[in-house]
């Protein structure tokens, strides 16, 4: 995904894996960025993405986009979105679709995207 995104031009600070929700949401702050990208395949995905959001809500990061995706059932990513991530993408979402909805998420809110 990180490639993608770079091909049409967004830039991408990818922080490796493995990375807490307290180093996401700090490495984020540093790096002043739009977009919050989190890739989970390890079914953790009902723990890490509340965890980033609350954190992102404690550092008053509330116009800053929460989105990801990986192995998170249907069910799981209406969930998710619900408390108030952005869209959730699952097993066989494309790319483009996710440039897509980052693009159209940056343009609702006055940011300039490629």
């Amino acid at each position: 995904i990180a490639s993608a995104l770079r091909d049409a031009g967004f830039e991408v600070i990818y922080s490796g894996l493995h990375q807490t929700p307290e180093q996401i949401v700090e490495i984020a702050l540093q790096e002043d960025v739009d977009v919050i990208g989190l890739s989970i395949l390890s079914g953790a995905h009902m723990t890490i993405f509340p965890r980033v959001l609350a954190l992102m809500h404690e550092k008053g990061l509330d116009d800053m986009l929460l989105t990801g995706g990986g192995m998170i059932p249907p069910e799981d990513a209406k969930k998710l979105e619900s408390m108030g991530t952005g869209r959730i993408f699952g097993p066989g979402s494309s790319t483009q679709d996710i440039i897509n909805y980052i693009r159209e998420w940056a343009a609702t809110h006055a940011i300039q995207a490629p």
